[in-house]
């Protein structure tokens, strides 16, 4: 059975955190490890993830839960720290306050793999799917603009990021080979999405479209508070792998772009 590592980053969360953890808790996977990597929370948020712990382990859905709390450097710092605790095929970074859609979105993310890998194949490199937006409550508010394409390669992201970062699954023995590169303070996870396809083309891995929304996203994340510092940051991201030329003239047609619409 395909199994799944799903990490949760807090830090003075209490409010948000119940959302996540309860989508969690409703999948019907059994396969599920979530890890919740918390920074020295000061408001209960601990006290909120132990509670989710306890309901857990008494449900008997087959999911276990591990929870740390120490100071850290920062998200990406404790996102490399999640990595290195997943134990499962695949890990997906689900932070506070953003939840998985249906009871039924990781059985349909390990039908996805299963499929692909029928026939004595190998698991696919990544799982990923479409996003829906919400608001700070937890209510739908549209499809994010940006969709992923059936056939994603790591020169998709050109364009943009065309997959979230919380519907973007790894398979975990790739994702620990390619940590969270912390010189990004606001778009480590844009790289790092990126490097995870890169080594997927050299392995000559598939990646696979599961056809469904897999995640709702808050919008008011930390690229959403630092908006100019993250495009900025984003710009280096991209420049690095797609080089200097080729990022000038996508980004001035996306300019362009934004005042035709």
């Amino acid at each position: 059975m395909t199994s799944f590592s799903i990490v949760t980053i807090t830090y003075n969360a209490a409010a948000a955190l119940p959302r996540t953890v309860g989508s969690v808790l409703a999948q019907s996977h059994p396969a599920i490890e979530h890890i919740i990597v918390d920074g020295a929370s000061a408001d209960g948020t601990v006290g909120v993830a132990e509670a989710y712990k306890r309901q857990s382990d008494a449900s008997g859905n087959g999911h276990t839960v591990a929870i740390s709390s120490e100071p850290d450097r920062g998200l990406y710092d404790a996102m490399n720290k999640g990595l290195a605790r997943a134990t499962g095929d695949y890990v997906c970074f689900l932070n506070a306050g953003d939840f998985l859609p249906a009871a039924d979105t990781i059985a349909t993310l390990a039908r996805t793999a299963e499929a692909a890998a029928a026939g004595g194949g190998p698991l696919p490199a990544v799982l990923y799917g479409d996003t829906d937006i919400v608001d700070s409550a937890g209510r739908y508010l549209h499809p994010r603009r940006l969709r992923p394409p059936h056939r994603l390669t790591w020169r998709s992201f050109r364009m943009g990021m065309l997959v979230c970062h919380q519907a973007f699954y790894a398979r975990t023995d790739i994702a620990r080979q390619t940590p969270y590169d912390l010189q990004y303070k606001y778009s480590a996870d844009v790289d790092w999405c990126i490097r995870v396809m890169k080594e997927a083309a050299r392995l000559r891995l598939p990646l696979a479209n599961a056809g469904a929304t897999v995640a709702c996203y808050t919008e008011e994340g930390q690229t959403t508070l630092h908006h100019r510092e993250s495009l900025r940051e984003r710009f280096r991201v991209m420049a690095s792998h797609y080089g200097l030329p080729q990022t000038v003239a996508l980004h001035a047609w996306f300019a362009l772009r934004s005042l035709l619409k």
